[in-house]
Parts: C-alpha cells; structure tokens; sequence
C-alpha cells in the first residue's frame, strides 16, 4: 500500500475535508465541533467458539456518526486491519455520502477485527450472531441499518437479519439491507456500487473531454465493484479495460482483457494474476497505468502526495472509500485531473440500500429495471448538483461533494434545533 513514510489516520483525514467545507461554508465553532465527533460509539469484545473447540475473544465495533438527517446507515467490514478510527472515519463518510446523494439517512460503519480468509463458514457464522446480538441494543430498522462492506456479504447480512429477528421473536428484514433476494434483499443490490459508479463516469466523462466509449480503463480492486464497474464500462459503453488487480497483483493488456474472463479466471485460480496474454504488473503500476479512466476500488490511502503526479488517467472514479489523500487531491486538480470522489463515485450501493429497506418496509418490491432506472436518476442528478455546485464555488469535485453534503446535514442540524 502507498504510504508517505507514516502511517495515516483515515479519521484526521475525515476530520481534514470536514475543515476544509466548514472553511468555505464559514460554519461557526459550535457546528464544526458536532460534525467531526460521532454521536455514538459502541465497542464489544466476544468469544466465540472456533471449529477445534477452543474460544477465542475478538473485538468489534459500531459507531453511528450523525442521525440528524434520519436513521443511520452503513456497512460491517470483517478485516485484519480494522481500527475504531478506521471505523468512525467510514462512519463519518457514510453521513456525507447519504447526503450527497440526498437519501433520509445518517451515516454509521461496523467492523470486526479477524480474517476471514482463514475461518471456516461455521466459525464466520457464529461470529457474525454473536457480533448481532452485542450491537442489537442500537440497531433497527429505525434507528440503524447495517450492510455489506470489505469481506461480508449477503449470506452475513442473513445471519445478522436471522439473530435479530430470534431475539425479537418475529422476522425484521428491514434491520439489515444486502440481503439475499429470498429474504426480502433488492433486485439490483448486489451490482449496485459498481453500475453506479458507472453511471457517474458517464455523466462526467463530457466535462473532463472524456470519451468512455472506445476509452481506456484500469481498475486497482477487482473486487464486486470493481469488478460490475468494469463489465458495465465494457458492455454498455464499449469501453477497453486495461488493467486490474487484486490483494495478490496486477495484469496488464494494452490490447484490451475481457472484464468476464477475468471474473471467471479469478473465480477458478483467487486472483487475477496469471490471466493468459496478460502481463503481471504491481497494484501500484495499475494505478500509473496510461489510461483514460482509473477507478480505485480496493482499500483508503492509495492515492498519496508521493504517487499522485505519476497518476495519468483524466478521470479517477473512486469506487473505494478514502483511495486518495487531500493533499494528492490537490495535485490531481491542479494537473486537470477529474476526480470523483468516493461519497459520490460509489454511493450507488447505498443508494439501493435504501431502496431495498424502502421495500421491506412496504412490503413491494420493484423488478431490476425499475431499480436500475431509479439508480440511474439518483446518479445523474447528484453528479449534476456536485458539478454545479463545483463550478459555483470553483473548487474540485471532492470539495464540492462536501459542501452539498455538509450543508444538507447542517440545515438538518438547525432546523431540529439541539435537545433539550
């Protein structure tokens, strides 16, 4: 992973871009201070019994950001790496990303410190119910809806949904949104974050003298976002995907890789490395690779002030949370780069998220056009509203992400007045 020689707090970088908007919004002290401190923070250490018998104690952790704007919503990551600052800069991210996308949501993020990639289907099980029913207390259709995030899925969000609904005694799916289609999940969901990443590449694509079709594109992260963004660029707009990577490397083919191939080839082998006719490059070389379109869609902190000006694409899509540091923000403006950043760029898994708890709790539930045809709009007017409100204030389209974000909630902010 790119670092400048320290390690970086991804909660001083949330607090930083908070700054940065109070500046330009000229918001007094008082509502600087809410902003960049968490409502609520829960942390839980529990044991659970691992496959050779023996109990080990792992740590988790929820942190609901801002709930001025409606009930809080975000994703439980299972991962080696997870921290409490980690967690509440992602907490912190998913506020504004609601936001800006104009959903009635807050912001949260969960997390457990393990590997999953060295547990076993029983031991992730029991340890997703036990995590459930720690965080129970302060989850709930009204008041907290957790999802997918780095290394859980659909089948984690049923166990989560299953344990809720025991320890309420009747089915809740609302509690959790990512589900399985069998268990009130969305048409959509699970393709969500990459299509609408797509989305935003096209719309913005015109105004950073882009063309997508015929394009070229590198993907670092060929994860499900990465991976639905580059078959969708690829399909539907005939775009020439390039490079990608994964944990384990980089493959490169000027000529073009056929984003499904390379599905599939990772499918049968765990990673993209060794793809035939392709050349294996590093995930740093991905991310310098000449090409129209880059999208990080792996983890934060790849795009730093040490790399940014070896970046070369025109458009850097962030499918990921916090790929890019502020201060590489400010070399990529100034060099013409556009770059769309994360709260906007990826806010289509939320999105339909959100329409996926619209339809437990009605009880109706949309077909797959109807879903991509609401996505679609939701999309194209936020990257509108950024782009406006970009050139209004004439400031890259991260800032202006955060000022349309950061205002909404600070107009939710006042208008509910503070209690008591």
């Amino acid at each position: 992973m790119p670092d400048d020689g320290q390690t970086i707090n991804p909660f001083e970088t949330a607090k930083r871009q908070v700054d940065i908007v109070a500046e330009l919004l000229k918001l007094d002290n008082g509502t600087r201070e809410i902003l960049k401190h968490p409502k609520r923070e829960l942390t839980v250490n529990f044991p659970v019994r691992m496959d050779d018998g023996q109990y080990r104690v792992f740590t988790g952790y929820r942190v609901q950001y801002n709930m001025a704007r409606g009930p809080t919503k975000g994703g439980i990551r299972y991962h080696p790496q997870v921290s409490l600052d980690e967690v509440r800069a992602l907490a912190a991210w998913m506020t504004w990303k609601c936001a800006v996308v104009n959903l009635p949501y807050g912001g949260a993020k969960g997390g457990i410190i393990c590997d999953p990639k060295h547990m076993s289907k029983g031991e992730l099980e029991r340890l997703t119910r036990r995590y459930a029913s720690e965080i129970a207390p302060i989850i709930g259709p009204e008041m907290d809806i957790p999802a997918p995030d780095v290394y859980t899925d659909s089948q984690t969000m049923a166990w989560i949904m299953d344990t809720f609904s025991m320890m309420r005694g009747y089915s809740v799916p609302g509690v959790v949104t990512g589900k399985p289609i069998s268990l009130g999940g969305s048409e959509g969901r699970g393709e969500a974050t990459g299509r609408g990443c797509a989305y935003v590449i096209r719309e913005a694509a015109p105004h950073a003298g882009v063309k997508v079709h015929g394009g070229t594109v590198a993907v670092q992260g060929y994860g499900n976002a990465g991976m639905v963004a580059a078959c969708i660029l690829h399909d539907e707009q005939q775009a020439k995907i390039i490079a990608v990577s994964d944990s384990k490397g980089g493959i490169h083919n000027s000529d073009g890789l056929n984003p499904h191939a390379v599905e599939e080839h990772k499918k049968k082998t765990g990673s993209v490395v060794g793809f035939p006719g392709a050349k294996s490059i590093s995930n740093e070389e991905v991310l310098e690779t000449k090409a129209d379109i880059l999208i990080p869609a792996a983890l934060e902190n790849q795009i730093t002030k040490r790399n940014a000006d070896k970046i070369q694409a025109r458009i850097v899509a962030e499918a990921a949370n916090g790929p890019t540091l502020p201060e590489a923000d400010k070399t990529l403006y100034e060099k013409g780069t556009t770059v769309l950043p994360d709260i906007l760029a990826n806010a289509g898994g939320v999105t339909v998220s959100y329409f996926e708890w619209a339809q437990d709790i009605q009880g109706y539930f949309w077909d797959l056009e109807d879903v991509n045809r609401r996505l679609e709009k939701v999309m194209t007017q936020s990257y509108a509203q950024v782009h406006k409100t970009a050139e209004s204030y004439k400031v890259h389209n991260r800032t202006a992400a955060y000022v349309l974000a950061i205002q909404r909630v600070v107009d939710a902010i006042k208008m509910r007045g503070i209690y008591p």
